[in-house]
């Protein structure tokens, strides 16, 4: 059974007890509901398509922490006139458990 939700802009394909990173979320709880389900997919092989989401359908996760994405080096030069820039940047994700589709 997996499902396609969105989170925060991003559509994600999630499974039951996967473990997936999206971007910060600025939720306090420990656990969260997931909403915007787009499609839903049973053992039984029947798929449901949202218009735009399928009504009753929910996905149940926990936070399991908020941390720190890898550092993505941005490098500015211009040829010929001494210009260079060197920047570092970590975006800040949330580290989800997927507990329940359903």
């Amino acid at each position: 059974m997996y499902a396609i939700v969105k989170i925060g802009g991003h559509q994600y394909k999630v499974a039951e007890d996967q473990t997936i990173f999206v971007n910060r979320l600025s939720s306090d709880d420990e656990n969260i509901t997931l909403d915007e389900v787009l499609l839903v997919k049973d053992e039984k092989g029947k798929v449901k398509i949202g218009k735009p989401t399928v009504k009753g359908a929910k996905v149940e996760a926990k936070i399991v922490e908020h941390l720190k994405a890898d550092k993505v080096m941005v490098f500015k030069k211009k040829r010929r006139k001494g210009y260079r820039v060197k920047n570092g940047h970590r975006q800040p994700i949330t580290q989800l458990q997927i507990e329940k589709i359903s």
